[in-house]
């Protein structure tokens, strides 16, 4: 391997990943930082097709199947957080790539459901991981079923049966990981069967409901996934304990009205290799060679943001660390696994108006990708990254490249050599660079008596800075755009074009090998 080649992996995640995947001159992709000189730009493209005349299906079955999903993702997330994890890294953010950015295989993902135009993640997840499209806040049951079903025999006739409970079937290991509670709607989906997303515990059902809550479904699953699902780590502790507990981090009660303590349950029905850990100092101490099943709940509800983890009280890991850790406890089973992780924590910092720790959650999940991609061989191991749903989150204006993406916007000097100039709109202020078409970032003009704030003072890359919105919401809301979809290995290149977000199941479901229910012809 050449000294440029060396140097290209090492600076470029993509260059690295797409390097095993297709052939070794992958590996020389020209790594663009800027500024560029005329022939940097066409040796690029000249590359670019190069590397594409190589590019070969992977025709393998894949033993294993990691999906990762960026909660709210959208494809603007994608570019605003590219850009930042590169002037992170003293570049000027543009020419940068997430990791899995570089991966071969890309599509559009369309993200409505049975009956949303814009959907939530109940539904849209349900299409990942059944390959069909349900209602608005349904779990993994179809479209006849009724709103606020509350009769088992009826959910479990309307039930869809998932990609983790046709893996635990076909004797794979399984594992769910997420920076949100566990009962949490998108990690929720690939075990639980319910009508309403929101009955997590027990005493949120209403009384007399004989569907199984979600945290209790976690623990009593089917015997074929309960002997596979090896590894569950997320938020959302006080689900799964009794209202007469309290909780070791935050002296908190727990929210169970049946007096159950699942987390103990979790543990004396799967054997003495089983572990239950709550902070960062069990999640370290958690052998995956020793350990069979480990249940972790790092946070009475949602893990914390990214930018906030190591001020955590109790500790916790980082979404990278969990996914590491699962890993290597699902690599054990010599007949393959299937792993979900959910970057949760970027669509709950969108919709409180706050961009950078919407970004900072991204590149985080970025990492994710990049340590699963260097733990697993692209041979056998499928990955595909993408989102539930999109939001109202906007890149505007025409500032100038390596302007601070978190900034206010500052255009091309008209002159050669001058500085920047700030951006004003018709009233005369400056205005950001990101912003929402709603949320709480809306500013109120009736109380200031302006119509937009003067943020010429305003520090906006500061952490707590919420980006305006146009129409004042408590809670900015998603988008119903299509969200990108990005693959790598076996059966990667089923992912093209413009997809049915139910569609990505079935690709998961032939890459597996699985047969259908009906005819595969």
């Amino acid at each position: 391997m050449s000294t440029l080649m060396k140097k290209t992996i090492a600076a470029a995640v993509s260059a690295a990943m797409i390097a095993a995947t297709i052939t070794p001159a992958m590996a020389t992709e020209p790594v663009v930082q800027g500024p560029e000189s005329v022939q940097d730009w066409y040796d690029a493209g000249q590359q670019f097709v190069r590397d594409a005349e190589h590019l070969h299906h992977n025709m393998r079955k894949a033993k294993n199947v990691i999906l990762f999903v960026g909660d709210g993702m959208g494809v603007s997330t994608v570019t605003a957080s590219r850009i930042l994890e590169g002037q992170m890294n003293g570049k000027t953010g543009e020419e940068n790539r997430l990791s899995f950015e570089a991966f071969p295989y890309t599509a559009f993902s369309k993200t409505y459901s049975w009956d949303q135009q814009t959907s939530d993640s109940a539904p849209t997840m349900t299409a990942m991981v059944t390959g069909y499209k349900t209602r608005e806040g349904m779990l993994s049951v179809n479209h006849l079923t009724a709103r606020g079903e509350c009769d088992p025999a009826v959910i479990a006739a309307n039930s869809l049966s998932t990609i983790l409970e046709q893996a635990a079937v076909a004797g794979k290991s399984t594992g769910i990981v997420s920076t949100a509670r566990l009962t949490h709607a998108t990690p929720a989906a690939t075990y639980s069967h319910t009508s309403v997303r929101d009955w997590e515990a027990d005493s949120n059902k209403p009384v007399g409901c004989g569907v199984k809550d979600i945290a209790q479904q976690l623990i009593e699953v089917s015997p074929a996934v309960k002997a596979s699902l090896k590894v569950a780590m997320g938020g959302g502790r006080t689900y799964f304990m009794p209202k007469t507990m309290t909780d070791p981090e935050y002296g908190k009660k727990g929210l169970r009205n049946d007096g159950r303590n699942l987390t103990t349950e979790w543990v004396n029905t799967r054997g003495a290799s089983a572990k239950y850990v709550w902070n960062k100092a069990g999640f370290d101490a958690a052998d995956p060679a020793a350990t069979e099943y480990l249940l972790g709940l790092f946070e009475n509800s949602h893990l914390q943001y990214e930018a906030d983890r190591a001020g955590d009280k109790g500790g916790e890991p980082s979404l990278t660390e969990m996914t590491e850790k699962s890993i290597k406890m699902l690599q054990k089973n010599d007949k393959g696994f299937f792993l979900h992780v959910e970057g949760g924590r970027i669509d709950h910092a969108h919709h409180a108006g706050n961009a950078k720790r919407a970004l900072l959650d991204t590149i985080e999940m970025a990492k994710a990708v990049k340590k699963a991609y260097e733990m697993t061989d692209p041979k056998d191991t499928l990955i595909i990254v993408t989102a539930d749903h999109s939001h109202t989150f906007t890149i505007a204006g025409y500032p100038h490249r390596g302007n601070n993406i978190l900034g206010l916007v500052a255009e091309v000097p008209e002159v050669d050599g001058n500085a920047p100039k700030v951006s004003k709109d018709k009233l005369g202020l400056p205005y950001t660079t990101l912003g929402y078409a709603n949320g709480p970032g809306w500013r109120d003009a009736i109380a200031t008596g302006v119509k937009r704030p003067d943020l010429s003072g305003t520090d906006t890359a500061a952490l707590n800075f919420l980006q305006e919105a146009s129409v004042p919401l408590g809670s900015e809301t998603h988008a119903g755009e299509d969200v990108a979809v990005y693959a790598n290995g076996p059966m990667a290149h089923l992912v093209h074009g413009s997809m049915e977000q139910n569609w990505i199941y079935h690709v998961m479901k032939k890459a597996f090998g699985f047969k259908n229910d009906k005819s595969d012809d």
